[in-house]
């Protein structure tokens, strides 16, 4: 339904009579809300290919996944995933090492956004993970995956890697993607 020019107008001319704050309340209520993340690809450095990744196993540990997490309030998303990268596996990389994904953000219809870095590490790099957010950290050959979380399937499979490398996300009805 378009309406019409005039009656669009007037609700402009209504709406910025208003006072900023009311303003920015309505606004808030409108627009669509989103959680920004950054996730963390980091390969071997030491590997021949195909190479080797990095993956997490969470609680309830049936499955391994990607360090990542949700950035802070005014973090920039480089900052956020080298945070998360050492909060949940130990390692630390400089967030200028690691380099923006193409493309760099995934938006997700369920209401988030992924920002995806990728950066290498040493093979001999130590892990050391909570036991309780993370139980476990290891690199896995990219040629031979254990089984993976559905949206790290896709998110790898974005970037031509792991068994989704070259698949339509949209096959994988049952995903938040």
């Amino acid at each position: 339904m378009k309406i019409p020019r005039r009656l669009r107008g007037y609700a402009y001319q209504t709406f910025y009579r208003l006072p900023g704050k009311v303003r920015r309340r309505i606004v808030r209520l409108i627009v669509p809300k989103y959680l920004v993340g950054a996730v963390n690809v980091i390969t071997d450095a030491d590997a021949t290919p195909p190479g080797r990744i990095l993956l997490l196993r969470q609680p309830p540990g049936r499955a391994w996944g990607l360090p990542a997490g949700l950035l802070k309030h005014h973090e920039p998303p480089a900052v956020g995933a080298a945070r998360e990268l050492f909060e949940e596996s130990g390692l630390r990389l400089d967030p200028a090492a690691l380099r923006p994904g193409n493309p760099n953000a995934i938006v997700h219809p369920a209401g988030w956004i992924d920002t995806v870095f990728f950066g290498t590490a040493p093979a001999a790099s130590t892990f050391t993970v909570d036991g309780g957010e993370v139980l476990e950290a290891r690199w896995f050959p990219l040629d031979d995956l254990p089984p993976l979380t559905p949206n790290t399937e896709l998110l790898l499979g974005v970037y031509d890697m792991g068994p989704a490398a070259g698949r339509d996300p949209a096959d994988y009805p049952d995903v938040d993607w």
